[in-house]
């Protein structure tokens, strides 16, 4: 496999992806749909164009937005809002996972459903609601910052 090869083969996946979806391919797309799978954590949009700009070149931070709208619309990304930080965006795993969120230094963790199957908690709602999803975000200190915490 030549180097070429190597580079090309991350978009023809991200091709592939959007063709299953139905979705036109075009290099934006490919582009920060790349940017997104290639990304362990929870990027924000900006991040996420600066990765999208190393594959594809200009990219505005307004196009990276529809761009992320169209991929969590059709499912390719799952989209996260912590309040008081930027809207972040992680591959869809379809895993019905929740988040952990550092309050000292803001790092994000994912964590797993804690009970049950998803949407994995169960409301007290008339049985005419139909209830598709529950987003749990956990608050507290990360090892690190614990851990600094409890040095000073």
């Amino acid at each position: 496999m030549t180097a070429a090869t190597t580079a090309e083969e991350p978009m023809a996946l991200a091709a592939a992806r959007l063709r299953t979806v139905g979705m036109r391919v075009t290099a934006p797309r490919m582009a920060v749909l790349t940017a997104v799978s290639n990304s362990a954590g929870h990027l924000d949009a900006d991040t996420l164009r600066e990765r999208a700009q190393q594959i594809t070149g200009h990219l505005s931070l307004q196009a990276t937005y529809n761009v992320l709208r169209a991929l969590t619309d059709v499912g390719l990304v799952r989209c996260t809002q912590i309040p008081g930080q930027p809207a972040r965006y992680e591959a869809e795993r379809h895993d019905n996972h929740h988040h952990f969120v550092c309050r000292c230094c803001g790092g994000i963790r994912d964590v797993e459903c804690t009970v049950g199957a998803a949407p994995c908690m169960e409301p007290q709602l008339p049985e005419e609601y139909d209830i598709q999803e529950a987003a749990v975000t956990f608050w507290g200190l990360c090892p690190d910052c614990r851990a600094a915490a409890l040095a000073s």
